[in-house]
């Protein structure tokens, strides 16, 4: 079985570098734009069924990318990105202007704690290995091919689950870019990453180490 790992298409807030988490923001013309053309580069790639956040940036993502073809899409709650409580919306610049250890989220997650009402990196990993595991992992061998169409820091902590990384290593090679695809086969027993990430730079973590250097 193969499944494609996809981040939802671009927003205004992600244009803004604004943390949405919960925050039910739609796709902007851009956003639509991306998961039009990811359709059509998949269009002649089968997929049995599609599970999406139940998050509309997701939900619609996953409705571009599948077009006119007939594929259940199904919305999954432990799918939902990271909440960050009443801080949802806040500019980064002013996330990382701050003595909490929410500074930490992109520089050292393993330090990581939320603001008030927020979701710890912990629960997020819990919630993405009982995906895998009661759902993923439990579909029938003969599937073939299934698509998960989800968030940034979700997409990450699925990647933590299957590559078994530890919290200091929470973003892998980097922030995945908007309708940017990540491919894992399973055999039944082990997960195998399919495609070819190349290392890129995280613009959140980038943005944080030149604010610290102007200090």
């Amino acid at each position: 079985m193969e499944v494609y790992f996809v981040r939802h298409g671009a927003t205004d807030w992600n244009a803004q570098k604004r943390f949405q988490g919960e925050r039910d923001i739609e796709l902007n013309a851009k956003g639509r734009e991306q998961a039009g053309l990811l359709g059509q580069k998949l269009e002649s790639t089968e997929f049995a069924l599609i599970y999406a956040s139940p998050l509309i940036r997701a939900y619609e993502t996953a409705c571009l990318i599948r077009g006119h073809r007939n594929i259940r899409i199904i919305r999954d709650e432990r799918l939902r990105e990271l909440s960050f409580g009443g801080l949802e919306g806040l500019p980064y610049s002013d996330w990382i202007a701050t003595d909490h250890p929410r500074k930490y989220f992109f520089t050292a997650p393993e330090k990581y704690l939320p603001p008030e009402g927020g979701e710890t990196f912990g629960h997020l990993c819990a919630r993405t290995e009982n995906f895998i595991r009661e759902e993923l992992e439990t579909l029938d061998e003969k599937t073939g091919r299934v698509m998960v169409v989800a968030h940034g820091a979700v997409i990450a902590s699925l990647m933590c689950c299957l590559e078994n990384h530890g919290l200091e290593n929470f973003w892998g090679s980097g922030l995945k870019g908007n309708c940017e695809e990540t491919v894992f086969s399973f055999d039944g027993r082990a997960w195998q990453k399919v495609s070819h990430d190349s290392p890129h730079e995280n613009p959140y973590e980038k943005e944080a180490r030149d604010g610290h250097q102007k200090k």
